[in-house]
């Protein structure tokens, strides 16, 4: 039987959901002995609960977080640069990776917010995507998928917010939101 071809999938949308869907397939990709690979495009190396458990599973999910953090909507010109260098660094890592071990799973959480934020430009994503090895599964999270990433995948779930304690003024929430 001739393996499925590799899929391009999105999570996208206001609502929460995207990073823990992604990271619901990791951990079935891996029960299934598939090679998978996370990283984090925003969040820093910091105390989050993905980070902390994924850890213990490293010989099987291997998740790297390669931004500085959560970014700011107010950005100054200089946070603004040196934010569009770690972001085009951690992409040509990616692309590198993506290119070197063609199977399995690779996550790329957060990604879409840096096209959102100008520090990448569609066009990159569209030609990582393009690029894909047909045997890996390549899935994207982020808010504000353009319609052109939304044609380009295989498949595209958007979450959509009825209800969160963020419109009554909660924070972000351990365990729930990180």
């Amino acid at each position: 039987m001739t393996p499925a071809p590799g899929l391009t999938i999105i999570y996208t949308g206001e609502g929460k959901g995207k990073t823990t869907a992604a990271l619901g397939l990791a951990v079935r990709a891996a029960g299934h002995g598939m090679s998978v690979r996370i990283r984090q495009f925003i969040k820093s190396p910091c105390d989050s609960g993905e980070l902390q458990i994924l850890g213990s599973l490293a010989d099987k999910i291997d998740l790297q977080p390669l931004g500085r953090g959560f970014l700011k909507k107010d950005l100054n010109a200089e946070e603004l640069a040196a934010e569009r260098i770690v972001a085009r660094q951690a992409l040509d890592l990616v692309r590198e990776e993506m290119l070197s071990d063609a199977e399995g799973m690779l996550i790329l959480d957060e990604v879409i917010y840096l096209v959102n934020f100008g520090l990448l430009e569609e066009e990159e994503l569209l030609k990582l995507i393009n690029c894909k090895p047909p045997a890996l599964h390549l899935v994207l999270t982020g808010r504000g998928a353009t319609p052109n990433l939304i044609a380009a995948a295989d498949l595209v779930t958007e979450m959509r917010s009825l209800k969160h304690p963020f419109d009554n003024g909660a924070g972000a929430q351990q365990g729930i939101e990180f």
